[in-house]
């Protein structure tokens, strides 16, 4: 018998323990990101969204500020930041509709 041979089954399942842990977590994590709401600042348009996904600034997207729990807390948020333009309550309308 090789002195290492009782390993073997001890490592496989070590392995799999650790893929179904790292898989228990992903999905925590997906499902901690529903229902959320960030206020993310856009150069193109030079206005500020509330979006429901976890923003990446890159590109046009230069600043995101979140998580909120509801559009509401987003919307207060929006509304106290300074790079943020006042929102008319047309685009307000629009937005709601889109979403």
């Amino acid at each position: 018998m090789r002195p290492q041979a009782y390993l073997h089954g001890r490592s496989k399942a070590m392995k799999r323990l650790i893929f179904a842990g790292s898989l228990l977590l992903a999905s925590g994590t997906v499902s901690l990101a529903d229902g959320l709401f960030w206020v993310v600042g856009n150069r193109a348009t030079g206005k500020c969204n509330i979006v429901t996904s976890n923003p990446v600034i890159i590109g046009d997207i230069w600043f995101g500020d979140g998580p909120y729990k509801s559009r509401s807390d987003a919307k207060l948020a929006r509304s106290t930041i300074r790079a943020c333009p006042a929102v008319s309550p047309d685009d307000e309308k629009d937005a709601d509709k889109t979403d």
